[in-house]
Order: C-alpha cells, then structure tokens, then sequence
C-alpha cells in the first residue's frame, strides 16, 4: 500500500458528473491529504501499517515550531482519496503500467478499512468517491509532503 501524505492548510475533493457539473464530497481545514493506492499484494499486514503510521506521523509544529506533533496531537481532519495510478509503473516506456494495481474490488474493500481505522482513533476523515474522476484541490502547508510504503521500498 502506498500513501502520499501532504500538510494542508485546506483540501477538498469535487466529483465530476458526465454533464461537467460537481459535487464536493470532502473538505477539510487544517489537517493531511492522504492520496492512497493499493497493490495486488496487499493484505491485513500492509493496512494495520498505514492505519497506524500516517496518524502517527509527526508532521505538525509543536510549540516551538518543531514537527513534532501527530495529527492525534495536533487535531485536524484527513481527507483520503484513492489512487490507483500510484502504482504506475513507468520505467520501461512513455505509457505508465498499472499492473501492480489492485482490482477495483479488492482495492475499495482496503481503502474503505483503512478509512475506517482512522475514524476509529477519533480523527474525522473525508473523502471522494472511489471510481469516480476527482479533482482534488489543496494547500500544502510547509510544503510537507511524505512518500509511505508499506513494502518500504521507499
């Protein structure tokens, strides 16, 4: 499972209708834009480790302005957006590969656990909408922006 985890100030996600119109159907303040992809090999293993390593993240100043403080600590919200194409493959051509992608199926069934796990630990998580073209709109504070695998190939 793969995250790229940003500091915003404020994100939102609209969902495009076919007629070009949209529908917002996250927004956050303060908080983290977690954009999530799922693999074909991705189990319970990979999930408890996002589910505890992105709130856990010391990312947000404390004090004396030291990242130092988790989401938990700080407050805020996530607004978690799937993506697949961070599975994209683009090493062997100018056409990306999604291979190691997860089927649809499978994917949103780790996606929505994972959303649940946040909750869970208090934090209020918005979302877009799986299977859907997003536009997802955001501020990054710092800038912050962390690169999670749970394979930790990075």
């Amino acid at each position: 499972m793969r995250c790229v985890v940003q500091r915003v100030t404020e994100a939102d996600v609209t969902v495009m209708g076919e007629d070009g119109s949209g529908e917002i159907t996250g927004s956050i303040g303060p908080g983290m834009m977690v954009l999530i992809g799922v693999s074909t090999e991705d189990t319970e293993k990979d999930l408890r480790y996002m589910a505890e390593k992105v709130p856990n993240l010391r990312i947000f100043d404390d004090e004396n302005g030291v990242m130092n403080r988790s989401i938990l600590d700080a407050g805020g919200a996530i607004l978690a957006v799937s993506q697949f194409t961070l599975y994209g493959d683009a090493r062997g051509g100018r056409r990306p590969s999604y291979i190691r992608a997860a089927k649809p199926e499978a994917a949103n069934a780790l996606y929505e656990q994972l959303v649940a796990a946040w909750r869970e630990k208090g934090i209020r998580v918005e979302t877009g909408r799986f299977r859907t073209e997003m536009r997802v709109r955001l501020v990054n504070d710092g800038p912050v922006t962390l690169l999670l695998d749970s394979e930790k190939q990075f």
